[in-house]
């Protein structure tokens, strides 16, 4: 690795298998739970000497959904509804020149998985399942938790919804996803200028496709289905 070449280090494990319904925040939703796996050349137990010390790390990835796309010195926030444009560099728009994201995740534990190596169990992270992981560092409160700091235009995300099940619907989620699902539901994964109370939305969660509608601040999942052609085998489940 030399000059501005990058490699990634792992990859993550997640219920996301697309972008539409992640949080927009990592530590969003607690519940949230993701394997870090390490490429190859990265799985000597060595690496990892220390780590279990640290409760929470940071993730430096890649947006390697937006890799191709053209990045401008400006961007919408979703947070405005799409209507006000800010500098990108005030932003975490996925656009952006170098497309590398940011993210603090629980530390959860450290799990040996068979023909991966050590792996990082970790909670609350923010990122698709596949997205490639440059560096991990361990977070440090006395340094990187500033109590003064402001925070712009993005305050703290709410929970807006109530996210209400048609019945028989939630049965079809692994017990231990549910309260995830719901919460991920109850941050709106909508478009922010979306408001239309007769659309169906789709969303991939946990191998399944969840498809909901919203009216009010009320989130129906009308439905939930399996998808059959979700044969990836993940590194866990070998």
């Amino acid at each position: 690795m030399t000059g501005s070449e990058l490699h990634p280090i792992a990859h993550m494990e997640s219920d996301f298998g697309t972008k539409f319904g992640i949080p927009r925040q990592a530590g969003m939703v607690k519940e949230l739970i993701g394997r870090i796996v390490f490429e190859p050349e990265f799985r000597q137990a060595e690496t990892l000497r220390g780590i279990e010390e640290f409760s929470h790390l940071w993730l430096i990835w890649q947006f390697s959904e937006n890799i191709d796309a053209p990045w401008s010195p400006t961007v919408r926030p979703p947070r405005f509804g799409g209507n006000i444009r800010q500098g990108v560099f005030a932003t975490r728009s996925p656009f952006r020149p170098n497309s590398l994201g940011l993210s603090c995740v629980k530390l959860e534990a450290v799990e040996a998985v068979k023909g991966c190596g050590l792996t990082l169990l970790v909670s609350g992270a923010d990122l698709m399942d596949g997205t490639p992981i440059f560096d991990i560092k361990p977070y440090i409160p006395y340094s990187d938790c500033i109590p003064e700091a402001r925070d712009g235009f993005a305050p703290r995300p709410e929970f807006t919804l109530e996210a209400k099940f048609a019945a028989g619907t939630l049965e079809k989620i692994p017990e231990e996803k549910r309260e995830a699902l719901r919460k991920v539901l109850m941050c709106d994964p909508r478009p922010r200028y979306h408001d239309d109370a007769e659309r169906i939305y789709g969303m991939e969660f946990a191998g399944r496709d969840v498809h909901f509608r919203v009216e009010g601040n009320i989130l129906t999942v009308l439905e939930i289905i399996d998808r059959k052609e979700n044969n990836k085998e993940n590194c866990s489940e070998r």
